[in-house]
């Protein structure tokens, strides 16, 4: 399992668009709309690398309206919550 935090800015009044377009693309498990440096944090989770680097390098740049990413993997998840269930793909 792969998960990494993608974050993204968007051309100008795009916010609300690109991120119901990212909502719908296969290993993107939420999209969270931020103040600050980047207009959408997105949560993806895939089954391995090469899966997240097609979602990355391809489906992201398929997307319309998104200026830039900067992507962060993830190496280890330091959580009190339930991991099993929170980065469950349900497989």
């Amino acid at each position: 399992m792969q998960n990494a935090v993608i974050l993204i800015n968007t051309e100008k009044g795009q916010v609300k668009a690109v991120a119901e377009r990212l909502a719908d693309v296969e290993g993107i498990s939420e999209v969270y709309s931020t103040c600050g440096r980047y207009d959408l944090v997105a949560i993806a989770r895939t089954r391995d690398f090469e899966s997240l680097a097609d979602l990355v390098t391809e489906r992201l740049n398929a997307v319309e309206g998104i200026r830039d990413t900067e992507t962060l993997n993830a190496m280890q998840v330091h959580s009190r919550h339930d991991l099993e269930t929170m980065f469950s793909l349900g497989w």
